[in-house]
């Protein structure tokens, strides 16, 4: 199903500039009178987004859907992209590697988008990535896998508003090896997400003088979780689990049934309970436990004014629930990268001028452009650096504590736990 979404402007677009500044004053600072007309094209910015509606990604689509929607309107309210609107050409792609790559195709030669946004979900994106570059359409990814960075994709696909797994786990093995223990069992998907955490933690713990004891790898589309935890070893200190689709609550609710009161320390990615309640019946083991987030889905006390701008604009309670139905958990550590990445999309639009389809090298090398990227509105997650060589960004990273059935950040990396060498140089392919 294709569905158009065209925001209409409220007021005029300050003329941003290459470092990323369109905050809360510029748009204060912005006139009534919409500027669309005075573009060279009044015509809409078309932005296909490729979105997990079904498939075990359909939670995340549909709160991608939702701060996705929220951006646009902000963007469009303060006058759009170079006095052009922004419109969304939504495609589900049924969080499938061979639909992505039709969506993709969709995108390019019948919707005539000018890029295509927004895919989660790895194998997707390893599914989509080659029908991109070979329709020269850019492809801003907002998924976590290392297939970017590691060099697998093409220069027209980049991760400019999301961190990736190799970077995430990097910065959180110190913490789980010197404060929880050594000796780790991981629990993870069995898909190319869940490969990346298999190998990259194995590495990050190794070098923090751990060892991964067991590797237990689970079907995503599984149902049921007992007959695993039998194969967690008994010198196992720290359960590491990774989990994604339907049935994430279940798998959580059977690992605290396995273990009783006397559970090895427990370190989760919070994927294992994106759009789940930490409060729901049958979590209550999980208090004292440990999660990685990519944003903090409860607000802390020391929330910043753009954190809360950017969650009551997407339309988050400080619980990290629907603002209408506190039973719809929202997937509030994954979510920020759509906001983020189309900002990006914006700055660099506007440093090369975009005009139309014949521009898009020019906006790839825009954003390859790109370094810095300081906390505020547009980046409310927190600060970025971005790698134009590889196409991937690096940012904060957060571990947080279930306390009083919330959790409570209690470790912030620096970025500069995050990098690592560079695997690839896009910058050195033609386009």
């Amino acid at each position: 199903m294709t569905r158009k979404t065209l925001l209409k402007p409220d007021y005029s677009r300050r003329k941003a500039i290459r470092t990323m500044g369109l905050g809360a004053g510029a748009l204060a600072a912005s006139t009534a009178l919409p500027r669309f007309v005075q573009a060279q094209s009044a015509a809409p910015i078309k932005i296909g987004f490729q979105v997990h509606r079904t498939g075990i990604g359909a939670s995340y689509g549909r709160w991608y859907d939702r701060t996705t929607t929220a951006v646009v309107k902000r963007i469009n309210d303060a006058g759009g992209i170079n006095g052009r609107p922004i419109e969304i050409i939504a495609e589900d792609d049924g969080t499938d590697a061979k639909r992505g790559a039709e969506v993709i195709e969709k995108f390019a030669t019948q919707s005539k988008c000018d890029i295509a946004f927004g895919t989660l979900f790895s194998h997707v994106v390893i599914g989509s990535a080659p029908r991109a570059g070979e329709l020269k359409l850019p492809y801003f990814v907002v998924s976590e896998g290392h297939h970017v960075a590691s060099g697998m994709l093409n220069r027209y696909t980049l991760q400019p508003g999301i961190t990736d797994v190799k970077s995430q786990v990097q910065a959180m093995a110190p913490y789980v090896a010197n404060n929880l223990g050594k000796k780790v069992t991981m629990i993870y998907a069995d898909f190319a997400f869940g490969h990346d955490h298999r190998d990259y933690f194995s590495a990050a713990v190794e070098a923090q003088g751990g060892e991964v004891v067991a590797k237990i790898a689970i079907p995503p589309t599984e149902t049921s979780f007992t007959k695993y935890f039998p194969q967690i070893p008994r010198e196992t200190e720290v359960v590491y689990h990774v989990m994604v689709g339907p049935a994430v609550l279940t798998f959580v609710k059977e690992m605290g049934e396995f273990f009783g009161p006397s559970s090895p320390e427990i370190f989760g990615f919070i994927d294992s309970l994106e759009a789940v309640d930490i409060a729901s019946p049958g979590l209550e083991f999980l208090e004292g436990s440990y999660f990685w987030e990519g944003m903090p889905r409860y607000a802390q006390a020391d929330q910043t004014d753009y954190e809360k701008e950017y969650r009551d604009a997407v339309g988050v309670d400080a619980n990290g629930a629907s603002v209408t139905d506190s039973k719809d958990v929202s997937t509030y550590a994954h979510m920020f990268g759509c906001w983020e990445t189309m900002n990006i999309i914006k700055a660099g639009m506007e440093a090369c001028d975009y005009q139309g389809p014949e521009q898009r090298q020019a906006l790839i090398e825009a954003v390859e452009a790109m370094s810095d990227m300081p906390a505020g509105i547009d980046h409310p997650q927190g600060p970025k650096r971005f790698n134009g060589k590889t196409h991937q960004t690096f940012g904060v990273q957060y571990i947080s504590k279930v306390e009083g059935g919330k959790m409570n950040v209690v470790h912030t990396t620096s970025i500069e736990d995050t990098l690592y060498p560079d695997e690839v140089d896009y910058t050195t392919q033609s386009f």
